[in-house]
């Protein structure tokens, strides 16, 4: 999956304040390594070692404010952490203040100067963007010796820090079912949203604003984020550390990758977030993690804060059976033709090879988890599981006194069973329209004017002014992730999906494609199609994308030459007839699907987190294997530098770098070995945690608050847990802090970053 906590005098220490770290110098020769503390045998006895030894973890990506639940302050007593877990509920103090969203990683500040640390492939965008063929960053890596050397992220890269929460339910759902149409009841909730973020960023650039749902629209929080735009490239590994063992490796175990990078937050001088410019000073906030290395044993209690992006465990039964026997493998077989795409190109020269690479990573890992959903909800008991909680949902609303539950759920069924009906079509369709990147802009482009010609309190969301910006910085950042080679394939391979589908459920393709009467859509229709938009195309030219996003019309984009621009004005028609279906079946969600996610936490005594949404979640647990019982190297919670002598073959992508491997050879582990491993190096450890995509970056805590690694992935066989989770299969993968700190250490040359941190290197 290239995928909170403490307060009070204690936690102060672990986020901020502490003494700095201290890294006994490294011995010479084969000295053996200095121990370190943490593993000392003067460690006194755990009274509640057999607790956590023994422990099998519901569960749970906790809202902040879920900490003061009972069943948080017993399991933290039995796992013998001496903190009250309702400290975490507080998420704008110590450590969860520290916790930062990326937009689709999770990150955290580790320094006094906005230094952020997160997961090498969270990095890729900004290395791409500061990548050409003589200077491959994103093979090479990247390391900014000083302030001045820092990288420009890209005008889209964004830091997000949360500094306010405020529940908004009444003030969103208050009436709705008074309104029958359900088109006019989704759109006045969206219009009640749109209120409530425009009055809390009034007069406030520097913030951004959200209206969140949870529990299926049950609750909805205002989240205000300090919006920080000026995000700067500062070290980042060689590609064959950050991703060692590139695809073969990835959602499995055991594992040797250094998945970590750094930013640094820049603001104005007045300390408000600004564009970039070249004057702007280092962020500086309220609260930093303080990264350790004293190290984790087996059975150690363990926490993850992050921004997990979406799971669908409230789905109704019957809503995941249809999932699994029809959505997920058509989706499967879809990603397998992008990901033919990209493997085709990643030898190419230039440019382009560079993107293919990292628009195949993306893809094979989000094709490695549908293919892992789909046979852990095949291969087991899950769905039989999900059926057994469905029918006890069903029967507490069948209970007296819950007669309009009942009532929405038997809709919420009908609801789901009619959108089952075109799923083919709908897939099809949307990727039509929006997998080429040049299409997509067009789309883009058209919806902007014609939100344009509205009032702005009128418009959709995330086509006002305040959006305007953020679109700008992306159709800027195209020109680094855009490639023709790519895109033209793209664009041929989803009308050829498109063009599959029976003739009578996709009139839609004739008009996109500019098809003639009765003509027939063929490959050679197709390929001439692809052909010619491609050789008339006029959106590759930035000027002109940014000229009609700010300025343009319905007037002048039919004016237009660009055939991308004319084929998205032809299914214009059709694109808004399926939206208003779309926003009449989310009108009658609105009122219906809370009731189900009610029945949910009924039948399970009220314990039952939110299903991820990109917000700031807590999960804990335990440093575990996937085989407890099992003494097999492969399945110990961790692995060792040692290792990767026997696993490295000089190629990608078990290819680490010389230095790395002569390193490892004289067992140059210093203060960093771990006496628990013979004196070896840790790499990476195995977790219990609860985490999905989103959490990538997200720091790994121990009992202390302290930073000890960086959750990156999951096992294949625990990625069904999006659905249904399994203690017994899930397990998260985190690289070691130690061999992060050592890597800087010894190798890369980045000490001055260590002592940023508050670490002190070797000589």
């Amino acid at each position: 999956m290239r995928i909170y906590l403490l307060a009070g005098a204690l936690f102060l220490t672990a986020c901020g304040a502490a003494e700095p770290q201290v890294a006994t110098p490294l011995p010479k020769g084969d000295a053996p390594p200095t121990p370190p503390v943490a593993a000392s045998a003067a460690t006194p006895a755990d009274p509640a070692l057999p607790f956590r030894g023994a422990y099998s973890n519901p569960g749970g990506m906790w809202m902040p404010q879920q900490m003061t639940l009972p069943t948080h302050a017993d399991a933290f007593a039995k796992m013998g952490v001496k903190l009250d877990p309702k400290v975490l509920a507080d998420p704008l103090s110590a450590p969860l203040a520290a916790i930062v969203f990326l937009g689709g990683c999770t990150a955290s500040f580790v320094s006094a100067e906005g230094l952020v640390v997160t997961n090498h492939h969270c990095v890729q965008g900004a290395l791409q963007q500061n990548s050409t063929p003589d200077s491959n960053l994103v093979e090479n890596g990247f390391l900014a010796k000083t302030f001045a050397e820092e990288k420009p992220a890209g005008p889209s890269q964004r830091i997000l820090l949360a500094q306010a929460f405020r529940d908004v339910t009444r003030e969103v759902r208050d009436g709705l079912e008074k309104i029958t149409d359900a088109v006019l009841r989704k759109e006045e909730a969206e219009k009640r949203t749109k209120a409530l973020i425009a009055a809390c960023e009034k007069d406030r650039p520097e913030v951004r604003c959200q209206v969140t749902s949870f529990f299926d629209g049950g609750l909805y929080q205002l989240i205000e984020m300090l919006d920080i735009k000026d995000v700067r490239l500062v070290y980042v590994p060689a590609r064959s550390v950050g991703d060692y063992g590139g695809e073969i490796d990835n959602w499995a175990w055991p594992r040797h990758t250094g998945d970590w990078s750094f930013f640094r937050a820049y603001v104005g001088k007045d300390g408000k977030p600004a564009p970039y410019a070249a004057d702007n000073v280092p962020y500086k906030p309220k609260h930093h993690l303080q990264v350790t290395t004293a190290g984790l044993k087996p059975s150690d209690f363990l926490m993850v804060a992050g921004y997990p992006g979406q799971t669908g465990r409230t789905e109704p039964a019957a809503e995941v059976h249809h999932d699994v026997e029809r959505s997920l493998p058509y989706t499967i077989a879809y990603l397998k033709e992008r990901y033919a795409i990209a493997e085709a190109h990643v030898k190419d020269q230039g440019e382009t090879g560079i993107k293919a690479t990292v628009l195949k990573q993306g893809v094979q890992n989000g094709l490695e988890n549908y293919e892992g959903t789909l046979a852990g909800l095949t291969k087991g008991d899950l769905l039989k599981r999900k059926d057994a909680l469905d029918a006890k949902v069903k029967a507490w609303a069948a209970q007296p006194g819950n007669e309009a539950h009942k009532k929405n759920i038997a809709r919420l069924d009908a609801i789901l069973a009619d959108r089952a009906k075109t799923y083919r079509v709908d897939i099809d369709r949307d990727k039509a329209f929006l997998a080429p990147r040049l299409l997509a802009t067009a789309f883009s482009l058209v919806r902007w004017a014609e939100e344009r010609e509205k009032k702005d309190e009128a418009r959709k969301l995330g086509y006002q002014e305040r959006d305007l910006s953020r679109a700008v910085a992306n159709q800027k950042q195209l020109v680094k992730s855009y490639d023709r080679t790519l895109d033209r394939a793209t664009l041929r391979l989803v009308l050829g999906r498109a063009a599959k589908l029976d003739e009578r459920e996709r009139p839609w393709l004739a008009t996109l494609v500019g098809a003639k009467a009765g003509q027939k859509i063929d490959d050679a229709l197709l390929d001439a199609t692809v052909d010619a938009w491609f050789k008339a195309q006029l959106l590759e030219d930035e000027a002109l994308r940014l000229e009609l996003l700010e300025k343009g019309t319905l007037k002048t984009l039919r004016a237009s030459k660009d055939p991308f621009v004319q084929a998205a004005l032809r299914v214009w028609g059709v694109y808004k007839a399926e939206e208003k279906k779309v926003d009449a079946r989310a009108g009658d969600l609105l009122l219906v699907r809370p009731s189900y996610t009610e029945g949910m936490k009924q039948v399970l005594g009220g314990a039952l987190a939110p299903d991820a949404n990109a917000t700031l979640r807590i999960t804990y647990g335990t440093v575990r294997s996937l085989k407890p019982e099992s003494a097999a190297p492969a399945d110990l919670p961790f692995t060792t530098a040692s290792q990767i002598l026997a696993k490295d073959t000089g190629k990608e992508p078990f290819n680490a770098p010389a230095k790395l491997l002569a390193a490892i050879r004289k067992r140059s582990f210093g203060a960093y070995a771990d006496p628990l491993l013979g004196g070896d190096l840790p790499i990476d450890f195995l977790g219990d945690l609860d985490i999905t995509g989103g959490n990538s970056g997200s720091p790994t805590l121990n009992a202390k608050g302290e930073l000890v690694g960086l959750a990156f992935d999951g096992n294949i066989e625990g990625v069904a847990s999006d659905v249904v989770f399994n203690g017994a299969t899930t397990r998260t993968i985190h690289v070691d802090a130690r061999y992060m700190v050592w890597t800087m250490d010894t190798l890369d040359g980045a000490k001055h970053l260590l002592k940023e941190m508050g670490l002190t290197p070797s000589p």
